[in-house]
């Protein structure tokens, strides 16, 4: 298993993306809804390089989708970092 980390910035998007989660489905709902995505950060962590590069966003960065969210990383050295996570939550 390849290690990843999350960015502050990412960690906070994984709060916020948890806690829309709870307004609108529900607790059990938006646990579920995180656990998935950390499963995800593992698969990307894992297999960086079946995702494409987004050097128009951002130089060096991937992206990932994941049902209504876009996961940006980049791979720094043996570690993937989950730079941000972009969905409803930020509208």
């Amino acid at each position: 298993m390849a290690n990843y980390k999350l960015s502050p910035a990412a960690e906070d998007d994984l709060y916020q993306i948890w806690l829309y989660g709870l307004k609108v489905w529900g607790e059990d709902a938006a646990d579920q809804y995180v656990q998935a995505l950390l499963a995800r950060f593992q698969k990307i962590a894992d297999y960086p390089h079946q995702y494409p590069e987004v050097d128009d966003i951002r130089a060096g960065y991937r992206r990932c989708v994941y049902k209504r969210d876009a996961i940006y990383f980049r791979l720094n050295g043996s570690a993937t970092e989950i730079m941000a996570i972009i969905g409803k939550q930020h509208f």
